[in-house]
């Protein structure tokens, strides 16, 4: 007998049952403590049968942290507005509510899909006040409530954040990914990353610029009983096994100051920026106008170059230094020989040697190419490379001046020959 016989043979002993639909529970979670929370303004919010929590904080523009009022930042915003000047931080074109300060606390450091974002965090000007709110994920199930609840209150049209855009932004995308098909979409939006500006202002004086040193060093902000970040992951294992908001309520308030140091620093650099910073050291209008020429804005570096005191000499060398350059990119060479013999008539031991090896380079392409004084070039040459010989400076930079030297030797020979 075939199996298809078989099979047909066995039909009738085969028992039917109406499949019986799957009962859905629809209780509500207790939630643990909630009594304790509702304390410090915390409070549920449900979605798909499961819960986040909210904590919000409001904050008058007249509160102060560290060394700025929070309506400081708003009249940073407008100066932004007014300026002529084009720069990666500039608020031109924004409002003060625009601006989302943002910062995420998570279960490691590390990248990737291991890592669980349990707080999202952030702060906008809301009407005269600044509105800090975060999202807080009390086990993993609560991840739909606590994106879907993050992404439908939330307007804004510039992030700010300190390393967000390697680390918290990337994490929120990852983490993302597991509950789109039940919450909004993440939106487009511009970027303010305040730890690179913060880098290259103050790396001079910093030898880390992880922001609580920046806050301590810079800002103004002291923080009393704070929990270290580092702990932060496991004071959150910890909540989720046991439930108790202590240890939490500790790392709300660690996440809360980041974020409000993020209103704090954004002026600062502004107010350097824009400056109207009044206490400025050399080196940082040095970074300032090093920053504004690295963009091609000219004017803005010349202007920020004018606040130097001249008694510090070796920040207003590299600021002629590099106005030189300008000077040589726009045509305007003599303006430039101008800078460059200055440099030559005033530098110390303590001078950055290259920049004097580049300083005699540039003279002595000048005097050979435009001047046609062969030996006032080989002059500059020959000092330009006794420096580098002597500093150690970079082996392809020596014999590039000694192959300077020989083709100038060679002509001052040839001119001799014809005479």
């Amino acid at each position: 007998m075939s199996i298809k016989n078989k099979l047909n043979r066995l039909k009738g002993h085969i028992k039917k049952e109406t499949a019986k639909p799957v009962e859905i529970k629809t209780e509500t979670k207790e939630i643990p403590f909630l009594d304790v929370w509702e304390q410090e303004n915390v409070y549920p919010y449900w979605a798909d049968k499961e819960y986040c929590l909210i904590r919000e904080v409001k904050y008058p523009l007249s509160f102060k942290h560290g060394n700025y009022y929070f309506y400081e930042f708003c009249q940073a915003v407008d100066e932004w507005n007014q300026s002529p000047f084009i720069h990666p931080l500039s608020a031109k074109g924004h409002q003060s509510s625009n601006l989302f300060f943002f910062d995420t606390e998570t279960t490691g450091l590390g990248g990737g899909a291991g890592n669980t974002i349990f707080i999202l965090g952030y702060a906008q000007i809301i009407g005269e006040e600044v509105v800090l709110k975060q999202h807080i994920l009390p086990y993993p199930a609560g991840e739909v409530p606590l994106f879907k609840s993050f992404l439908e209150n939330v307007d804004y049209t510039t992030l700010v954040t300190y390393n967000g855009k390697a680390f918290d932004w990337p994490q929120v995308k990852t983490r993302h990914m597991f509950v789109k098909e039940h919450v909004p979409k993440l939106p487009e939006f511009g970027h303010f990353d305040l730890y690179h500006a913060a880098r290259r202002m103050w790396k001079h004086r910093l030898e880390r610029t992880k922001l609580s040193i920046v806050e301590e060093e810079v800002l103004g902000v002291v923080r009393k009983d704070d929990i270290p970040g580092f702990l932060a992951p496991m004071i959150y294992f910890d909540f989720v096994e046991r439930k108790n908001p202590e240890g939490m309520l500790g790392i709300l308030k660690h996440n809360e100051v980041d974020i409000l140091s993020l209103i704090t620093l954004y002026t600062h650099l502004s107010y350097q920026l824009l400056k109207k910073d009044k206490g400025m050291s050399a080196k940082e209008i040095l970074e300032v106008g090093r920053w504004y020429s690295s963009l091609g804005e000219n004017n803005a570096a010349k202007k920020t170059f004018e606040n130097m005191d001249e008694t510090n000499k070796e920040e207003v060398l590299q600021a002629k230094f590099i106005l030189a350059a300008q000077e040589k990119k726009a045509k305007k060479l003599q303006s430039a020989i101008f800078l460059w013999q200055y440099i030559i008539d005033h530098y110390t031991v303590k001078t950055n040697i290259k920049m004097v090896v580049e300083t005699y380079t540039e003279l002595a392409k000048v005097t050979e190419h435009k001047n046609k004084n062969y030996l006032k070039a080989l002059q500059m040459t020959n000092r330009a490379m006794a420096l580098s010989k002597s500093h150690d400076l970079l082996e392809k930079q020596t014999i590039e001046l000694l192959k300077r030297a020989e083709r100038l030797q060679r002509k001052i020979k040839q001119l001799e020959m014809q005479e």
